[in-house]
């Protein structure tokens, strides 16, 4: 579902009122929901699923894990347990379903989480995914809000998957370049979450990459944190061909949504062609962390890479009265 529909149906549910233990929930748009359950522990909630994005069974249930999975990173937890989510049709080998599902499980072990039990219903498309379970000290929690003036932008992962696996469906995708996007989607965000957190009070905002594309998240953290951001295209990440699926015209569907919905909020530099927006507005899967950071703080997470990389990508540029103020921009 694009970002402005869901806006729409959630905008009656943010009204509740919630108890003071809820410490994130629907009155933010965040990634978890974070629960208090005493002063040492919380209690972190999240779901995902969609349809193949890959051929391959084990690796569709990999990556539809570690997306899942990304949202406990995300909030600055550890996962400790999931739920499959799953949707099947009746005519389908039931065998596929089986390397789906253990490709997900040797993720969440990885993790170092375990599969306690699952839902499925019958459909006319397969569908996979986690309803994940984490925990975060609550005084520790990582939010999309928070970003101040003069803050780093960091990205954890390059962006282009969107791109690659629709090129892929439509049989045009050079084997290498499909390698290259499943190694990056089927990585967990577990080490660039624990770099992030290592920054203790350096770190300021942090949210996942997903399908609201880089601009749709990145305005999501702005608007939370009443900032604005400043973007350099030339030092974003891409994936391997990711530039050339674009030229080509294999973007998905919701790459459209994405940057109608984000129009008033945008200002791209002139000189950046259509390709450029079609890679900021690219929907993701199981994309990397972004944060916005102390400047003081680089030093410490450049030193990680290549085992835990990021690039700097932008600054938060200054303050905003009103959440619908905050404004994005991308030069060269």
């Amino acid at each position: 579902m694009g970002p402005q529909a869901l806006a729409q149906v959630l905008r009656p549910l943010a009204a509740q009122i919630a108890p003071p233990e809820l410490l994130v929930g629907l009155h933010s748009a965040d990634d978890a929901a974070v629960y208090k359950v005493n002063d040492q522990q919380a209690i972190i909630s999240t779901a995902d699923f969609f349809p193949p994005v890959v051929d391959d069974p084990y690796t569709f249930g990999a990556i539809a894990a570690a997306n899942a999975l990304s949202d406990i990173y995300a909030m600055g937890g550890q996962v400790l347990m999931a739920i499959n989510l799953v949707a099947w049709p009746d005519n389908l080998d039931y065998g596929i379903l089986s390397d789906i599902l253990r490709g997900g499980a040797d993720i969440v072990a990885q993790a170092g989480g375990v599969i306690a039990g699952g839902h499925t219903i019958t459909d006319r498309e397969p569908k996979y995914g986690l309803s994940v379970t984490g925990t975060v000290h609550p005084e520790r929690i990582l939010t999309k809000g928070g970003a101040r003036p003069g803050d780093l932008l960091v990205l954890s992962k390059p962006l282009g998957t969107g791109l690659i696996t629709t090129a892929h469906k439509r049989d045009l995708v050079e084997q290498a370049d499909l390698d290259a996007a499943v190694q990056s989607m089927m990585r967990l965000n577990r080490e660039a979450s624990q770099a992030l957190l290592r920054l203790g009070g350096g770190v300021h905002a942090a949210t996942d990459i997903t399908g609201f594309g880089l601009l749709g998240h990145a305005w999501e953290m702005a608007s939370q944190s009443r900032a604005s951001m400043s973007f350099s295209f030339a030092a974003l990440p891409l994936l391997p061909g990711a530039r050339h699926y674009a030229e080509i015209g294999a973007f998905p569907d919701g790459t459209g949504r994405n940057e109608e919905y984000l129009t008033a909020r945008v200002r791209i530099d002139e000189q950046l062609d259509e390709i450029a927006h079609v890679i900021l507005f690219d929907p993701q899967t199981s994309g990397g962390l972004f944060a916005a950071i102390d400047p003081a703080s680089w030093p410490l997470l450049a030193k990680l890479a290549p085992d835990v990389p990021f690039w700097r990508v932008g600054t938060v540029t200054e303050r905003v009265e009103h959440e619908a103020e905050a404004l994005l921009e991308v030069h060269l």
